[in-house]
């Protein structure tokens, strides 16, 4: 057992029992866990310690909890939020499936109906959420999860929360708000973005449902953002 795993479930052990770890990102480390009140399987991320002490966590918290108020069949709720022992956290139902990501990897490129089916899904969340004034910053093939033949949207709200928490301080710790395959040119330019982002993000992650690989590529993350800023976008069918 790792220092940082029993720190967690022994912060987070009069609500939850935390079992095991389930993977890891950039932003956050997700725990498979136990609501102890309601005998239900949930994923806790927990944002990794070096971010969580440059973040602001009542604007953080907030954030989350503007998030937390979508309710729709393709957003995957937030149950809970918190913040104990230094840690910051979310809790989410854990899904018993696979993300779009991992789909992508064992077969690279979707049949069109499939690839449509999950387009169009992501769009109604989107358009949920857009209606609430909110805006997700990260859609990628990660963040969508399949799960009984539809597709779900994780993680909504965390990349503004974490903009409005951390504002410039996040860029000392080495963290991209947003997913250079899939940024928006104003976002890879970092200016104010808006719902149009996450439609151009949600257009790259089409393409590459339907291409097998993502509108842009290159050697590194610069070049790939350079690319979304100046480069034609590709076409679909010419490749």
């Amino acid at each position: 057992m790792s220092e940082f795993f029993a720190r967690v479930k022994a912060t987070l052990a009069e609500v939850y029992e935390v079992e095991k770890e389930l993977g890891e990102g950039g932003m956050a480390i997700v725990f498979l866990a136990t609501d102890r009140k309601h005998g239900r399987k949930v994923a806790i991320k927990v944002m990794r310690p070096e971010l969580a002490e440059s973040l602001g966590g009542d604007r953080f918290l907030k954030e989350i909890e503007t998030a937390a108020r979508l309710s729709h069949p393709h957003i995957l709720p937030v149950h809970d939020s918190g913040q104990a022992n230094g840690l910051l956290y979310y809790v989410m139902p854990f899904v018993e499936g696979e993300s779009l990501s991992d789909r992508l990897k064992r077969e690279q490129q979707l049949p069109i109906g499939d690839a449509l089916a999950i387009a169009k899904e992501v769009a109604e969340a989107l358009a949920h959420a857009h209606s609430h004034g909110i805006v997700h910053r990260d859609i990628k093939p990660e963040n969508v999860l399949l799960y009984g033949g539809h597709a779900v949207i994780a993680d909504f709200g965390i990349a503004k929360a974490l903009s409005a928490a951390g504002g410039d301080r996040l860029t000392g710790t080495g963290i991209a708000l947003g997913t250079p395959s899939y940024m928006s040119p104003e976002q890879a330019s970092g200016e104010e973005v808006d719902a149009r982002s996450d439609v151009y993000a949600l257009a790259c992650m089409l393409y590459e449902m339907l291409v097998g690989q993502a509108p842009f590529t290159g050697r590194n993350a610069q070049a790939v953002i350079q690319q979304h800023i100046v480069a034609p976008p590709p076409s679909a069918s010419a490749s």
